[in-house]
């Protein structure tokens, strides 16, 4: 029997391809899976420019911001680096104060010792290894899902140790891919000290808030910049006044030419979750369950947080980044329920499903070895979905309260203060992490939202989850407080030491388990843990277990049913490559969207009593000037978005969108409503990426902010325009002698 490894390489090298601009391929497989159809569509290069172990190629500028929250691109030999407004939101909010308010109006180092530290740290892929072999002879098909799981914790965890070596700025990712079919050893190394350089305000960072947010046309500079810092070495190290700009291996040129209709291109970055394989079952448990949950319970927070910011603006400021967090994916789960209604996905995988079970009926070698697939799904499932409901609810409701999630990071002091109150050096190493956390907490926290917050998401469990899986505190509430959750939360927010900056840090000073015992937050926190972790999630894991065998088994299967079709893994913030055209598309019977948005519709939508929709005064005089300087179009206009076939997911925020010479031409920082099915069926005739013209980035850098050294900085390139030649008239015909032409016309009389 073929190993799945060597079938995948059959197929990978099988004539088929997935659908136009499908696809999240992973580096290392691009010379033998991609290359030739990248080549077809416009690429001008080689795979080997693109991922290389031998040579400086384009990996080495790309950025995995954090741990893969967005993706970014170095675009100067000085460590410059793009990646979108709303991936620096919370650097920049963080940075923020009512008196230097940079999130409202924007910042850009005028000067090196004006960056500001971001207090994120980036880092840059060194290499992939496969390592299915080496994974696959520890395991067998007589194992439980759980020993197998087992082992892979383990085999991984030597595998990165390997890797690292000990070295604290590399790190090293195992990487289960193919629903556990192969396995992959990603390795990065690692830079702390990253500054901002540049943001524009919020208002061309934003502009469109959450009313475009999803939605094409956009007109949105979704842009941010920051610079990554080396010690004097060049290696990585904490921040540091004597560090270095960071010497790139790689960095991106620029392109100043534009895109048209047609023209290729590709996006690098860390895609974070897809679920292409979810089959029919999963996509109505979905639909039925978790969807909608997620949708009210963040839609009600959404409402009260608002409400709070409008009247203070130091509010305003503190849950500026939350609140985006929030409605990012609120929005997005609204469009994915009328994605997956719309497009039919539930009746495509479910057709798909038939088809495969028939294939593995036909044969009985095949039915012995994938037979127990359906089953595995269908009984998964179903057991899943018992839980799924409140499961949901303590994710986004109990554990949306930020006093309780605080309320985790002393649960381990509680514990430790229970069997061990002596161990001075032990407690104190734990109060002084808490210390640093809560001040990182309160910085940014409102104890009167927090308050309003709390007592509606608990009012939301009581009133919609079955009473037999909510947590205990639910019966304290109804006992000592009647059922009225706002009392509750005010008597609660009134005494815990979390609550209140200065009893929480005396508290820190002298920590006693008594208190936290008493300590209403702490109470809560500790209910919600022991539901979660006793009845919850471990009907969840057991669940989960046969949904892992069978869909194992049925990606396994769906391989070799279909040898001829290209295979990628699903998105888990490794690094990918996706690849397409520019291209225009029609979400309805007669509707057109173009493929590029321009200036004239940013003043189109200008509202100055809509926050959303404001236009900065230098912007729009910019504008009515035309004063576009060298990054205008062909067209003289000023192009702001565009959109392109390419295939991507949140973590893919930031990232560098190349054309066929592999030069910068945009920023990645959105995908479209009508496609928002996409990260469970791509929707070739819908699904399109919406970025950031490249030349508007570097208009409002140069024009708006007048910060033309950074522009300065970059690589620009421009297509010489070749102006044809003036055409040379045809020469006249010389004239006769005089005496010659007389006796002509003498003699012709």
């Amino acid at each position: 029997m073929k190993k799945f490894l060597t079938l995948l390489l059959a197929t990978f090298l099988a004539a088929g391809s997935a659908m136009a601009g499908e696809g999240m391929w992973l580096l290392n497989k691009l010379k033998q899976v991609n290359e030739a159809k990248m080549r077809e569509l416009g690429f001008k290069l080689t795979a080997e420019d693109i991922y290389s172990l031998n040579k400086a190629s384009m990996k080495d500028a790309v950025a995995r911001l954090g741990g893969g929250f967005c993706s970014g691109e170095v675009v100067s030999a000085d460590g410059l680096m793009l990646t979108n407004h709303h991936c620096g939101f919370d650097a920049i909010q963080g940075l923020s104060t009512l008196e230097d308010d940079i999130l409202t109006n924007g910042f850009w180092a005028m000067k090196r010792d004006q960056e500001r530290p971001a207090g994120f740290n980036v880092s840059f892929l060194q290499y992939i290894t496969d390592v299915t072999d080496t994974v696959r002879s520890l395991l067998n098909d007589r194992m439980s899902e759980s020993a197998r799981d087992s082992v892979l914790q383990l085999v991984g965890q030597a595998l990165e140790g390997k890797a690292t070596g000990g070295d604290p700025h590399l790190e090293a990712d195992f990487k289960v891919m193919f629903e556990g079919n192969e396995f992959y050893l990603f390795v990065y190394k690692s830079y702390p000290d990253v500054r901002l350089v540049g943001t524009p305000p919020n208002a061309i960072g934003k502009f469109g808030g959450d009313t475009d947010n999803w939605q094409w046309p956009r007109h949105t500079g979704d842009f941010s910049m920051f610079r990554i810092y080396t010690g004097p070495d060049g290696e990585p190290a904490e921040y540091n006044a004597a560090n270095i700009p960071f010497k790139p291996k790689y960095h991106f040129p620029i392109s100043l030419d534009g895109v048209k209709d047609g023209d290729f291109s590709m996006i690098m970055g860390f895609p974070g979750s897809t679920d292409r394989f979810l089959n029919s079952d999963g996509v109505k448990l979905a639909l039925d369950i978790e969807q909608p949950a997620r949708v009210k319970i963040r839609g009600e927070k959404l409402d009260i947080m608002k409400k709070h910011m409008d009247a203070n603006d130091a509010v305003r400021l503190k849950y500026a980044s939350k609140d985006a967090q929030i409605a990012n994916y609120w929005k997005y789960f609204i469009g994915q329920q009328k994605g997956l209604k719309r497009q039919h996905v539930f009746d495509r995988k479910k057709a798909q499903e038939d088809s495969l079970l028939a294939w593995v009926d036909a044969d009985p070698a095949r039915k012995a070895k994938y037979g127990g697939l359906a089953a595995d799904l269908s009984n998964g499932y179903a057991e899943r979905g018992k839980y799924e409901k409140a499961s949901t609810y303590m994710q986004e409701a109990a554990f949306g309260s930020e006093a309780v999630v605080f309320g985790f990071r002393l649960y381990g002091l509680m514990m430790q203060l229970e069997k061990d109150p002596k161990d001075a050096k032990r407690i104190g190493m734990m109060t002084g992490r808490i210390k640093d956390m809560a001040r990182n907490f309160w910085k940014d926290y409102d104890p009167a939202t927090d308050q309003e917050v709390t007592a509606a998401m608990f009012k939301l469990i009581h009133d919609d989850v079955d009473p037999k899986q909510q947590p205990d505190i639910m019966a304290t509430v109804a006992k000592k407080y009647k059922g009225d959750f706002n009392k509750w939360a005010a008597t609660m927010f009134k005494t815990s030491i979390i609550t209140d900056s200065t009893r929480l840090m005396a508290f820190l000073e002298k920590p006693s388990l008594k208190v936290m015992q008493k300590d209403m937050v702490m109470a809560t926190t500790v209910s919600c843990l022991n539901e979660y972790r006793g009845v919850l999630a471990t009907g969840i894991q057991e669940a989960q277990e046969k949904i892992d065998k069978g869909y194992r088994l049925m990606v396994a299967a769906m391989c070799e049913k279909d040898p001829n079709k290209m295979w990628y893994p699903n998105a888990n913030s490794t690094e990918r490559l996706t690849y397409g055209k520019v291209s225009p598309y029609s979400p309805a019977d007669a509707v057109f969207y173009d493929y590029f948005t321009t200036y004239k519709g940013i003043l189109q939508k200008e509202d100055p009593t809509n926050d959303e929709f404001i236009v900065p005064k230098r912007e729009k005089e910019l504008f009515l000037a035309k004063d576009f300087g060298r990054y205008a179009d062909a067209d003289s206009t000023l192009h702001i978005c565009f959109i392109s076939e390419n295939d991507i997911t949140g973590g893919n925020s930031g990232s560098p969108v190349i054309n066929g010479n592999g030069q910068l031409i945009g920023i990645a920082f959105d995908g479209n409503w009508e496609a928002m099915s996409g990260d469970i069926s791509y929707e070739p005739a819908l699904q399109r990426t919406i970025s950031v013209d490249i030349r508007y980035v570097l208009w409002i850098i140069d024009k708006f902010a007048g910060a033309k050294h950074l522009v300065d900085e970059m690589t620009l390139v421009q297509t010489p325009k070749v102006v044809p030649p003036a055409p040379v008239p045809a020469p006249e015909p010389a004239a006769e002698p005089v005496k010659k032409a007389v006796k002509r016309v003498v003699k012709k009389g």
